[in-house]
């Protein structure tokens, strides 16, 4: 077994969400899943269990938990499967669901991937859990973004969308961990989405992911995968629209995101980046 580290959604080391990968998990279980991916210590780590003939089974974990779906991880999977085998088509059967993702090779030699998210949704979020959502964050209700309503957004694990009226608001995160760790995990929430629109098909985002043992995620393909959902499904976008997210720029590690938003109300979400190994 090799524990490989690739960071997704950047073009150097410097920037983008670090994520462990293990493209050969046959034979370990989640106890032990879970432990590697204690020790390596980033927001997740990839396991795929590769079967002749079907679907590459994927599991994802973070220091604390398992998830459904990683969006960044899937990424960094895919670009070091590439790389190992050439680019191609990968079939991952997740506890979310079938996700599809196809990598290619840039003129530049770097290895592009996307991935299609399964089909997103979005649910009201409960006026007492939104209360306590904003008091966690210590956020008023004045300094939300009216045109960005709070809602739950699904595309393979669940984040509440939490606009920002400023990019100062999103700028300043400190949170009470135990609060919105004690409200996300009665809402079965993956990371908070919060989010800054500066133009109409260009975001600034930052998600904290205390359920996973980790104070912010740089960079979360599935919250852009569930926003981009969110965005169809508001009308806040035209489709068929491409969305670039900003994730990370606030930790340091700023990475790019690129959300395909096609036009079928039933469809997946298109999450698209590159990947450098560590």
């Amino acid at each position: 077994m090799e524990i490989l580290r690739y960071t997704a959604f950047a073009n150097d080391s410097r920037g983008g969400n670090p994520a462990g990968v293990v493209l050969d998990a046959t034979g370990l279980d989640s106890e032990k899943m879970a432990e590697i991916a204690a020790e390596v210590g980033y927001s997740e780590t990839a396991f795929l269990f590769p079967v002749a003939g079907e679907h590459t089974v994927a599991r994802y974990f973070s220091p604390r938990i398992e998830v459904p779906f990683c969006g960044h991880a899937t990424i960094a999977a895919a670009v070091a499967h590439a790389r190992l085998n050439g680019p191609g088509v990968l079939h991952l059967a997740t506890k979310a669901g079938h996700i599809e993702v196809r990598t290619s090779i840039e003129p530049s030699g770097s290895v592009y991937a996307t991935l299609v998210s399964v089909p997103p949704r979005t649910a009201q979020i409960q006026d007492d859990d939104l209360a306590a959502l904003l008091a966690a964050l210590d956020w008023s209700p004045d300094e939300l973004d009216p045109g960005l309503p709070p809602l739950a957004a699904y595309a393979g694990a669940w984040h509440p969308v939490i606009g920002a009226a400023s990019r100062e608001r999103l700028a300043d995160l400190r949170y009470d961990e135990a609060a919105l760790l004690e409200v996300m995990e009665r809402n079965d929430w993956a990371t908070v989405d919060l989010v800054w629109r500066e133009s109409e098909h260009v975001f600034h985002t930052r998600n904290p992911f205390p359920t996973g043992g980790v104070f912010e995620d740089p960079a979360t393909g599935a919250a852009a995968a569930a926003f981009g959902g969110y965005l169809r499904e508001l009308g806040l976008v035209r489709p068929p629209a491409r969305v670039t997210i900003h994730q990370g720029v606030d930790m340091g590690r700023p990475g790019v995101i690129l959300v395909d938003v096609p036009a079928e109300p039933n469809s997946g979400i298109a999450v698209s980046g590159t990947a450098v190994q560590l």
